[in-house]
């Protein structure tokens, strides 16, 4: 197979020439990375990532090939891919087809055959910022012209966008629990974990009003992940002061995090380049235990904010590379959130621990 020239051109005028990778065309969006080695379909398709062109550190995408199963969403949420090698051919029985036929049918557009190394270094010294690729258009002022309409990350409601437009179920509808999830962007593994627990979940759109969540009559709520800047969603802030009112299990993971702490007046920042990975430590302060998690986050919440509000929130987890908070409890509430995936599986199970903690929540709260 043939690909064309390509651009990447960032907003600080940083530019990168590569090679297409998937379909031929143009794309916008912020720029980040992910250190994962291996589930780069997971991370292709996981909502939390809507709006954003994701640079793979690994030196391989597409040697395994892709499978319909091992997606966190219908379709692939990233806004463009940026690799070092583009492998076309893949050497996986299981796998459906390639990365590129993967990539024309759900229209992505990326870049390949540039130092991603380099790219990263870069992205760690100067921060996030919006950039473009394009596979037909080389001309660096028509680029510049183009890229300078995209909106920052920071103020861009978008959990709206990648949330269901209608509320479905999964799992026994006579289980013994109940949950009403928030859908902010979630991931299928998510809903899985619950269900595999005995939950009975129901997935609301993401402005669903707290009067509808309750009609379920869950046992408990929980807060999913999802794209966007925190602090633009007061509809989710609203609700989640409303469900914390119910006095019921809450839960959130990554957004809903950010949510849970913005609902209890602790604010939220725009993080210099993020966490995104499957290696970043984590100890939990109330076992002393370390955790291997999987993150993908650009937003974080306030450490400042927090120790001046020890009388209404307990900080569980730190992150043991820059000490950023990775857990929150509610004083006085069954509240609890993490920044990180405990769904997912780098430790590979250290984190799961915390969905029977919401399941043991719930059954308490019923008696």
């Amino acid at each position: 197979m043939q690909s064309t020239p390509a651009v990447l051109l960032l907003e600080d005028g940083t530019v990168f020439h590569g090679r297409s990778a998937g379909k031929v065309g143009t794309t916008t969006g912020e720029i980040c990375f992910n250190t994962g080695m291996t589930g780069y379909q997971e991370i292709f398709t996981d909502p939390s990532y809507f709006g954003q062109l994701l640079v793979a550190t690994n030196a391989h995408i597409g040697n395994y090939g892709t499978k319909d199963t091992e997606v966190e969403s219908g379709n692939i949420k990233i806004a463009g891919l940026i690799c070092k090698n583009f492998t076309w051919q893949f050497s996986r029985p299981q796998a459906t087809e390639s990365i590129q036929e993967y990539f024309e049918k759900e229209n992505l557009v990326g870049i390949s055959d540039v130092d991603t190394r380099a790219i990263v270094r870069h992205i760690r010294d100067k921060g996030a910022m919006n950039a473009i690729i394009s596979s037909e258009i080389t001309d660096l002022e028509t680029l510049q012209r183009l890229l300078s309409e995209v909106p920052p990350m920071e103020g861009l409601e978008l959990a709206s966008k990648v949330s269901t437009s209608v509320a479905y179920t999964l799992g026994d509808p006579n289980a013994g629990l109940r949950v009403a999830v928030l859908d902010f962007g979630t991931k299928r593994n998510i809903l899985e974990c619950l269900v595999d627990r005995g939950c009975f979940v129901k997935v609301f759109p993401a402005q669903t009003s707290i009067e509808e969540l309750k009609t379920f009559g869950p046992d408990g709520y929980f807060l999913s992940n999802g794209p966007g800047d925190p602090s633009s969603m007061d509809y989710a802030v609203a609700t989640a002061r409303q469900v914390l009112e119910e006095d019921k299990p809450l839960f959130g993971i990554c957004l809903g995090h950010q949510l849970l702490a913005l609902a209890i007046d602790i604010p939220t920042y725009k993080m210099h380049h993020g966490h995104r990975g499957i290696n970043h430590p984590v100890k939990s302060l109330i076992t002393g235990h370390c955790e291997i998690t999987s993150q993908n986050h650009g937003f974080g919440v306030s450490p400042d904010a927090i120790e001046k509000a020890m009388d209404r929130v307990e900080v569980t987890h730190v992150n043991l590379n820059d000490q950023t908070v990775e857990g929150i409890r509610v004083r006085g509430k069954n509240a609890f959130s993490v920044q990180y995936h405990p769904e997912a599986s780098p430790g590979p199970h250290d984190s799961r621990y915390l969905f029977d903690e919401f399941v043991r929540l719930m059954q308490e709260s019923k008696k």
